[in-house]
């Protein structure tokens, strides 16, 4: 045997050993028709590693009775809130991430974020706000006599959370309303919530069993004088107890439309907290949106693979899958999710070496732009990313037809969880404005002749051509050109010029006619800013995932796939903006509206037989999935049957039987009410 084929073996050999094949069945028809191997594409993706990693975890959960399924059963909410708990006890057991490998790897704290809310969003955010958020801000923030705090944190001694929101303000951190009062005499910070509208609000894991808070709060100083939001370490709760400490009153603020597992509190502090960059929690934020889309989607194209309704004789029943129609809700979400996934994670990335120069107080202008670029950036992520998943994971109910209303097949939690995504950590529309405010810095900057934003990140780059790229016109007529992502790639930047441009004009056209600088910036979000930024994201994401699928190091044989998947998101996304497009002039006659909306119906059908394998990259194993349509061996009505015995009470007769037989209405009760 040759070398070649003896390594060939060897890697086949070791490929399957860490990623069996999966379960036959009906899926393996399309299976069959993929042009590329998903475990080549996985371990492409993901690194041997990481996939180990994601393993372990998997594993733990599928074999830990703690973390059973109960098909059918709605558990109270005060139930499921003791279950949740004991279930994050439980992940301190497993330590699946310990500090070593976190400085070794820092991506896994991104990949156990998103494993623990592809079993339960209630989960991962109650685990991840007590070990990570409230930890690493002590880490950050504090000094050395704050560091026990961390050890008793990871020891589960205490319970934390992270106090910034207040019920009459999120968003605007600025105008927080508790303060924190300096005493010399006793060297003691008093801190006050004045009223009911100052409490703190929506505090994820203060509602039930938080112990200690790290708060915000305005801090004074004698003489008045105010210095700014704070951070304090507050005791909240007795450990030993968990009743509230003397001055401080804290409960659950109630049901929320989705993650009931996470109690949210409310209290009124006597002492408060001070404000780091939330850049981190939204770059979070993206990648679980993220997860729910890779979530909905696996659920929904499995269904529409092995669906099968109508046919071009009586007799001859075909897959969902092969309708055009099915294939334009579904399969450009498909390429969304690789798009933005690989988003989300080099810009995790971005982050952590951000993160590592902020703790060696590292203060130079590159690192300072550094800041505002990922400020920039995760501010219009959040927004993309989260509806991207809220109006995908409602397509992908509706394209399972009656089965996606079905509590049991998860659609409907996966939308219901994916909801906050779209408010907390900011909400969308507002934080679109941080993302436009950097562009107009820029173009403000390039008038005035000073000195440009540095871009370290490059996301800016091309606005140095910008009257170059004004200049230009969408000149393609065939709907193969129009096959690769450089196509959309030079609308976006022609674009995002456009509405730099435009929303610039604007703000001018608003300040010189009298208005000020606040009212000038809040009439210019609609249709303008609101739009410049979006569009500003969606050229970033189509530029990175471009860059990424376009690189020589790919395999060959997931070259094409990949290529595709990139030039679908990119014109999908695109034809979003045909009117923007048409109205600044890129586009002109009809000819060029129809070529875009042609060529992605066309990727689209190229990507069908494919849609299978590229869901099985990305589709955790079904007990984690949790969908009875959406399992691998594609065994459909075998799943949802099995699977609708297993509920409680199913066949039994219904407990208010005796009301239907002791009634009788008399016939002439009947002729009144006629």
């Amino acid at each position: 045997m040759a070398p070649d084929s003896k390594r060939n073996d060897y890697n086949q050999s070791s490929q399957n050993a860490l990623l069996p094949d999966l379960p036959k069945g009906p899926l393996c028809m399309y299976r069959a028709k993929s042009s590329f191997n998903w475990k080549e594409l996985l371990l492409l993706l993901d690194g041997e590693d990481m996939i180990i990693f994601k393993k372990r975890i998997f594993s733990a959960f599928e074999n830990d009775p703690l973390f059973a399924h109960h098909p059918g059963e709605e558990l109270p909410i005060e139930k499921y809130r003791e279950l949740n708990f004991l279930r994050c006890k439980r992940l301190f057991e497993y330590d699946f991430l310990n500090i070593q490998e976190m400085i070794k790897n820092p991506l896994k704290i991104f990949m156990l974020i998103n494993c623990l809310g592809m079993y339960d969003w209630s989960l991962s955010a109650k685990y991840f706000l007590n070990t990570y958020v409230f930890a690493s801000t002590i880490q950050n923030s504090g000094s050395q006599r704050h560091m026990h705090f961390i050890q008793k944190t990871l020891n589960m001694e205490i319970f934390g959370c992270f106090a910034l929101t207040e019920v009459s303000h999120g968003s605007n951190t600025k105008a927080i309303r508790t303060t924190a009062q300096y005493d010399p005499t006793t060297q003691e910070f008093i801190i006050n919530s004045p009223d009911f509208e100052a409490s703190k609000f929506w505090i994820g894991n203060m509602g039930k069993n938080a112990t200690h808070a790290v708060v915000y709060a305005q801090l004074y100083t004698p003489g008045g004088q105010c210095h700014g939001l704070h951070s304090f370490v507050v005791q909240i709760r007795d450990p030993k107890t968990l009743l509230p400490m003397p001055g401080i009153m804290v409960g659950d603020i109630g049901k929320k439309l989705g993650q009931n597992g996470l109690d949210n509190g409310d209290v009124r502090q006597r002492f408060v907290a001070s404000l780091f960059s939330l850049s981190p929690a939204r770059v979070s934020v993206i990648g679980m949106s993220v997860v729910n889309l890779k979530l909905a989607l696996s659920i929904a194209i499995r269904f529409s693979a092995t669906r099968r309704q109508f046919g071009p004789s009586d007799g001859d029943e075909i897959p969902g899958l092969e309708y055009q129609m099915q294939q334009w809700r579904l399969i450009p979400y498909l390429a969304a999710a690789y798009a933005l996934d690989h988003f989300a994670k080099t810009l995790f990335e971005d982050m952590t070496e951000f993160l590592k120069g902020f703790l060696q107080n590292d203060n130079n202008i590159i690192q300072a732009e550094l800041g505002y670029e990922i400020h920039a950036l995760a501010s219009a992520g959040k927004p993309l990313a989260s509806w991207t998943a809220q109006q995908g994971a409602q397509e992908c109910q509706e394209a399972c037809g009656g089965h996606g209303y079905l509590a049991m097949n998860r659609l409907g939690d996966i939308r219901n969880d994916n909801d906050p995504n779209c408010t907390y950590e900011g909400d969308n529309n507002v934080l679109l404005q941080q993302t436009s405010n950097y562009l107009l810095r820029y173009i403000k900057n390039r008038h005035q002749d000073k000195t440009r934003i540095k871009s370290p990140l490059e996301s800016v780059n091309f606005l140095e051509d910008f009257e170059d790229i004004l200049g230009q016109k969408f000149m393609i007529s065939r709907v193969e050109d129009c096959m690769d992502s450089s196509v959309s790639l030079a609308a976006y930047k022609w674009l995002v010029c456009y509405l730099l441009q435009e929303s610039h004009q604007k703000l001018n056209q608003e300040r010189k006619s009298g208005s000020g600088d606040f009212e000038a910036r809040n009439n210019c979000q609609a249709y303008y800013c609101h739009s410049l930024a979006l569009v500003f994201i969606e050229h970033t994401v189509l530029q990175r995932y471009h860059d990424y699928t376009h690189q020589s190091s790919i395999p060959a044989p997931l070259q094409p796939v990949l290529k595709r998947l990139s030039a679908l998101y990119g014109l999908w996304s695109l034809s979003q903006h045909l009117g923007v497009l048409y109205q600044g002039g890129y586009f002109s006659g009809e000819q060029a509206g129809k070529v875009i909306k042609n060529a992605i119906l066309d990727l689209c059908a190229k990507l069908k037989d494919d849609a299978v394998a590229l869901v099985d990259v990305i589709a955790p194993p079904d007990f984690i999935l949790n969908s009875p349509i959406g399992r691998a061996n594609g065994e459909l009505y075998k799943n949802l049957w099995t699977t609708v015995l297993q509920g409680k009470n199913v066949l039994e007769r219904a407990s208010w039987w005796p009301e239907f037989s002791a009634y009788k209405p008399t016939i002439g009760s009947w002729k009144s009410k006629l």
